[in-house]
């Protein structure tokens, strides 16, 4: 519920030149009704990157959360814009309302009490939201983002306050366009979209599954810097198959079964055609939780006609691939010498499996050589060529084997001998003791990571993972973990979070105007991201730099993209500039308060120039006889 938040204003303004005359000849009740109706202000009046003076009214400095500075607002700027004694006479800095927001949202015991405190705060003053949650990132992102986002997911029925993005319906098909008008930002940059089937690790949560693009988009601006009002989070709504929801009386969304096939697929392409028609065709449109078997089709379908990508395959895919990246640096080996097994065959699995393809290739490797080194396992057992069980649909026929069928992840451990175990099939305790153990007795240094979120999904703890291999793993989790204490020594693991990369890469595709996204900016983000970490971080247990650096990363990130596109012909923004770096540090938002007096200056003094006499001029007409 961290997103721009919409209750169109702009009604008021179209009836206010037609309520005169209409006013002129009812009765007094009736015209106090319809001045007051036609007078009202919108939740949101200020649209648009600037700001125009005569569309504000003072009041509207308290009702608008992006003017809103609550006690901060000086003597000088109450009494100017006509809100003194609106307010209590206390005057309040920024650095003490921050200080306030602390002990608020600590004073919750449950992590959905603190996300709806923050969604309060957002709705009530936005750069103090925005600047509290870049400063503590480390405590809030768990709150805003997983785990505590699928728990909001789950009760986005009973929680739901107010619009905070769009949805749009089965139903809208044919008007998707007009839909997308009642959104009133004009300059939407990026969008993240999801049609909620397959919402983390929780499955289809239909029209509730808003909470994720709305708090992956809050990340955009707080850890990329990406201005707020560019960011629209959407929804589209085609029903669930989720019978528990459907069922749920507190249900938000279309009380009706999934549509599939032919009409789902002819309803998204209205949908990527509205929003070019609304907002241009170099406007970001990440794809988020949809189901395994759409996800890579909309992927192969649109990654060359639109500015898109998909945030579950290719931005886990990077952040997975900085932290093999950043393991190198402590086994010594390279992408060639490890064996990687994948528990999972999902969008997740298969996107890390194809990145780390691309950067084996990269190190000199022959792409045959390159698949030939990685093993995935799903449902039905090891992906073979000769099992009777199973599809190897899609992605996955790349990485079968030509070797007898097994079911049992401990035997295929045991009998492949992997260097990586990777987890991303939202089984939680897939990962025995037993398998973990095997995975130390054939490596000195086993790189085990459990991706799958939130925490209840995760293949092993961190506790575990460290118990069964004598604190010799390689750790690393999609969910956070508390540290392990293993002798003398306490671990810290570190969360390989998709918040490192996606934030920064939109950060770079926005400023650069990118017509597409190749997959080379994500190995360029995962490469980014693996420098960051120093020795330090790597001593303590973290394949990944501290959460509190993560706006920093994002900024190197931006910085590789954007050359990237311009050495590839991808930008359409030109010139090139040369200081990337200053470029794009000019277009963030700004977290802090500015001032809301309107802008003053002063004129020369006239020069005394005698003017003549003044004589009225007569005006002759027909004479009356």
């Amino acid at each position: 519920m961290f997103s721009r938040p919409s209750i169109c204003g702009n009604l008021s303004k179209l009836c206010r030149n037609g309520t005169a005359t209409a006013t002129a000849t009812a009765t007094p009740a009736a015209a106090n009704s319809a001045l007051a109706l036609c007078t009202a202000r919108g939740y949101h009046e200020v649209v648009g990157d600037i700001i125009c003076p005569s569309q504000v009214r003072g009041i509207d400095h308290i009702r608008d959360p992006r003017l809103n500075k609550g006690l901060a607002f000086t003597l000088e700027e109450r009494q100017v814009l006509g809100i003194h004694g609106l307010q209590p006479a206390r005057f309040k800095t920024q650095e003490e309302q921050l200080q306030l927001c602390k002990i608020a949202v600590n004073r919750y015991t449950e992590p959905l009490n603190k996300y709806l405190y923050l969604s309060d705060l957002h709705d009530r003053n936005e750069r103090l939201f925005f600047r509290f949650l870049s400063e503590n990132i480390e405590d809030l992102m768990p709150i805003v983002y997983t785990p505590t986002v699928g728990l909001a997911c789950q009760r986005f029925g009973l929680i739901y306050r107010r619009p905070h993005g769009l949805f749009v319906t089965f139903n809208d098909r044919g008007h998707i366009f007009d839909v997308m008008k009642n959104w009133p930002e004009p300059n939407v940059r990026a969008i993240c979209v999801t049609d909620g089937e397959r919402i983390l690790g929780l499955g289809d949560l239909g029209a509730c599954g808003m909470g994720i693009p709305v708090g992956k988009l809050a990340l955009y601006t707080a850890l990329a810097g990406i201005k707020p009002h560019q960011c629209l989070p959407i929804v589209v709504d085609v029903g669930t198959n989720n019978i528990d929801l459907l069922e749920d009386p507190l249900y938000v969304g279309l009380r009706q079964k999934r549509v599939v096939g032919r009409e789902y697929d002819d309803f998204i392409d209205e949908f990527m055609e509205a929003v070019v028609k609304r907002y241009g065709q170099n406007t970001l449109i990440q794809f988020e939780d949809f189901g395994n078997h759409n996800a890579f089709r909309f992927l192969d379908k649109y990654r060359n006609t639109y500015c898109t990508f998909n945030d579950d395959i290719q931005g886990t895919a990077a952040v997975a691939v900085a932290g093999l990246y950043a393991s190198k640096r402590i086994t010594g080996k390279s992408f060639k010498d490890y064996t990687f097994l994948f528990a999972g065959a999902g969008e997740a699995a298969i996107g890390i499996a194809d990145l780390v393809v691309k950067a084996m290739v990269a190190e000199g490797v022959s792409i045959e050589e390159a698949y030939s080194k990685i093993y995935m396992v799903d449902i039905d057992g090891l992906l073979t060529t000769t099992r009777k069980v199973g599809s190897l649909d899609g992605h996955k026929v790349n990485y079968a084997k030509n070797h007898e069928p097994m079911a049992d992840l401990e035997e295929i451990v045991t009998a492949i001998k992997p260097n990586v175990l990777i987890g991303a099939s939202a089984c939680a305790g897939l990962f025995t003791p037993k398998i973990l153990r095997t995975m130390a007795d054939n490596n000195d240094r086993p790189v085990v990571f459990a991706l799958s979120n939130p925490t209840s999904k995760a293949e092993c703890t961190a506790e575990e993972a460290y118990q069964n291999t004598d604190a010799r793993v390689i750790f690393s989790s999609g969910s956070p973990f508390p540290p392990v204490k293993m002798g003398d020594k306490t671990y810290y693991p570190g969360q390989g979070n998709n918040a490192y990369i996606f934030p920064g890469v939109g950060l770079g595709v926005i400023c650069t105007g990118t017509h597409h996204i190749p997959d080379e900016m994500f190995l360029i983000a995962a490469q980014e991201l693996a420098n960051f970490v120093e020795p330090s971080d790597i001593e303590r247990g973290s394949l990944y730099p501290p959460l509190q650096s993560i706006r920093d990363v994002s900024m190197n990130i931006a910085i590789g993209v954007t050359k990237c596109a311009y050495d590839n012909g991808l930008a359409s923004t030109y010139p090139e500039p040369q200081d990337k770096r200053k470029w794009l540090e000019d277009q963030l938002y700004n977290f802090n308060y500015e001032t809301s007096m309107p802008v003053t200056w002063t004129w020369p003094r006239m020069p005394y120039i005698k003017t003549r006499e003044l004589v009225p001029t007569k005006l002759y007409g027909k004479k009356s006889e």
